[in-house]
């Protein structure tokens, strides 16, 4: 059975707020966008239409009349073009503006014209309708969702609680935005002196006009142009040999040595690409800190709608999850978002004034911190906690809002968080249908559940790795026997400092992951790893816990916890419809751990202890680099 929630007190939970109940969460989550909305599909076509238009559109040739240099509109129309499909995903209503421009930019290079006549020219604007049906289908739903929301929640409204009021949205976007500008303008000023060295020495130089002779590339594959002018033969970088067919005239400036097309005067290329990244990065993180920003301010300014939910925090990713009031089994979520600690100015000088008064009760906080911030690190802690929780704001796809509550059971003060990221719906995914389980993968079955399932015998009971397990230690095998070839295939270099970096872990991860095993017996686990054989009597055990595609068995304070690592892919095991071997494995030693019936009644003998094979893998590994020092 579950946890009852961490109780929100009396006092924290505005009168009159309504609980967010299972019917009403369903009406809402029932408002969501259909799956051909869904933003991956309008990038994946915008940016497909626009790779194939650049394909198959013909080029404007390089002319003396019109040279190839800096073209910074046409270089601001791709900053819109890049930006579009993020905004897409990220900020749909700036998303129009995007699709409104580049659709205005496509008409002026003449795209509608030929639109009756070639396909790819057809395919943006096609594209773009999708992706703007897509668009306000979304802000349809998300504004039916607030109508939900507001239903839910009736008339009361209440201000924000005084530490959100001090919550500042943008700021570290802003601080990025600054940094990609600055690095977007020091592109712009590289490329205008090149542009302007080259004005400045043709101006000095002698016009010429001459005759293509001969297309070549030179050994770093550039293609060059030979040009004869005034009885002489020039050698000249070209980016677009094609315009210059052999027998064609071109015009060209000549001072001494240097030589350049007048058509392609210069090659600003990777100074521009800088402008183009910069100022693109530079207007996405600005706009996401306006937004930010510009929604905080806006559930500032007036009193909010109020809810009752159930919370709690992933255990993965961090993630806020939102529940209905009465779902205390947190069989349906109903919406997810990031958020951070909200603090008032005043509570920070008194934290500061506690911790210069504190007493002797410090040490013991102190320890109880290091315990927690121990068990965090190595992925020991219990899931965070299901709490009560009042939510400000009317939530809907892409919406701000705060919520209050406890921290934990332990923690009496009631803190408040702000979101840091848009209100997403918590629907299934593209690749799954039906309600899904959040956090199913990092919780264990019940302990009677397991039990029931394992019958007592006397016979030892092993785990061991299975197919899955090895055959990431056949792909690891394959890296490292790849990694030392590349290493040594050119000869001593400093590159070779990387392998007694880099083939430890390697070593210690084939090692593992092809031959781990436990076996259990009468006294306790015989667990190999990649070096020894560990001994774990049941009395040491405290857990036994799968993380991150590892096991890991506590051992209780004074003895370091036993972990095996990798055993398995978990992830790729779920998705072809399996139960990850290593999760079932750890499950029955928890089991076996709480119930000693179950546990086996004879001891193992050496041959059934297992064998670690991380020492001949280091001589094989050793002969292996050996061969192809000698072979190459």
């Amino acid at each position: 059975m579950n946890r009852p929630p961490v109780p929100l007190p009396a006092e924290h939970i505005p009168p009159g707020t309504a609980d967010w109940r299972t019917p009403e969460a369903r009406r809402w989550l029932a408002a969501v966008p259909a799956r051909w909305a869904h933003p991956l599909w309008a990038v994946l076509a915008l940016v497909a239409s626009m790779i194939w238009y650049m394909e198959g559109a013909p080029l404007a040739p390089c002319t003396s009349a019109e040279p190839c240099g800096t073209d910074w509109s046409g270089l601001g129309m791709m900053v819109v073009l890049v930006l579009t499909p993020y905004w897409v995903w990220r900020q749909p209503r700036l998303a129009l503006a995007g699709l409104a421009a580049g659709l205005a930019g496509f008409a002026v290079d003449g795209g509608f014209t030929e639109s009756f006549g070639e396909p790819y020219a057809l395919a943006h604007p096609v594209a773009a309708a999708f992706t703007t049906a897509g668009i306000v289908h979304r802000l349809t739903l998300a504004g039916r969702q607030r109508a939900l929301a507001l239903e839910a929640a009736g008339p009361v409204a209440q201000p924000l609680p005084a530490a959100a009021r001090t919550f500042r949205r943008g700021r570290f976007s802003f601080a990025l935005a600054a940094l990609m500008l600055a690095a977007a303008g020091f592109g712009f000023w590289q490329a205008q002196q090149v542009a302007d060295a080259y004005e400045e020495r043709a101006a000095g130089a002698t016009h010429l006009s001459g005759r293509v002779v001969a297309q070549e590339q030179d050994d770093d594959g550039i293609d060059i142009l030979k040009v004869e002018a005034d009885e002489r033969t020039h050698r000249l970088e070209t980016a677009f040999p094609e315009d210059f067919p052999v027998g064609s005239q071109v015009d060209i400036v000549v001072d001494g040595d240097w030589a350049a097309l007048v058509a392609e005067p210069y090659d600003a290329f990777g100074w521009e690409s800088l402008v183009l990244g910069g100022t693109a990065a530079a207007l996405g993180f600005f706009a996401n800190g306006v937004d930010g920003r510009t929604r905080s301010a806006r559930m500032r300014r007036r009193p909010l709608p109020v809810l009752r939910v159930l919370v709690r925090e992933g255990h993965e990713d961090g993630r806020t999850w939102v529940f209905a009031a009465d779902d205390p089994e947190t069989l349906r979520p109903v919406l997810h978002f990031h958020s951070l600690h909200a603090f008032e100015e005043e509570d920070e000088e008194e934290d500061e004034e506690e911790d210069e008064e504190g007493g002797e009760g410090d040490g013991e906080a102190d320890a109880v911190d290091l315990t927690k911030v121990r068990q965090i690190l190595t992925g020991g802690d219990p899931p965070p906690p299901l709490r009560e929780a009042v939510l400000y704001g009317a939530p809907y796809a892409g919406a701000e809002v705060a919520l209050v509550a406890r921290l934990d059971a332990d923690e009496p003060e009631v803190l408040v968080e702000c979101s840091v990221t848009a209100v997403k719906p918590a629907v299934p995914g593209l690749a799954t249908r039906g309600p899904k389980r959040r956090g199913r993968k990092s919780e264990q079955r019940p302990v009677e559940e397991i039990a029931a399932a394992m019958t007592p015998g006397t016979g030892l009971r092993v785990w061991k790795a299975h197919g899955f397990s090895r055959a990431v230690g056949l792909g690891l095998l394959a890296v490292q026997g790849g990694g030392i070839w590349a290493m040594v295939d050119d000869g001593p270099s400093w590159h070779w400092l990387w392998l007694p970096l880099a083939l430890p872990w390697l070593i210690s991860a084939v090692a593992t992951a092809l031959t781990w095993r436990i076996t259990a017996d009468r006294d306790g686990l015989w667990v190999t790893g990649a070096w020894r054989v560990r001994r774990v009597e049941w009395e040491a055990i405290t857990a036994a816990r799968h993380f991150e595609d590892g096991i890991r068995v506590g051992t209780g304070e004074g003895d370091s916890t036993v972990e095996l690592s990798p055993t398995g892919w978990a992830w790729l095991e779920r998705r072809l419809g399996r139960e990850p071997y290593a999760v079932r494995a750890t499950e029955e030693v928890q089991a076996l751990v709480l119930r000693p019936e179950l546990r086996p009644a004879e001891e193992a003998p050496t041959a059934r202890q297992g064998m670690p094979v991380g020492p001949p893998l280091v001589a094989v590994s050793v002969l292996w680099g050996a061969a192809v020092l000698l072979l190459l």
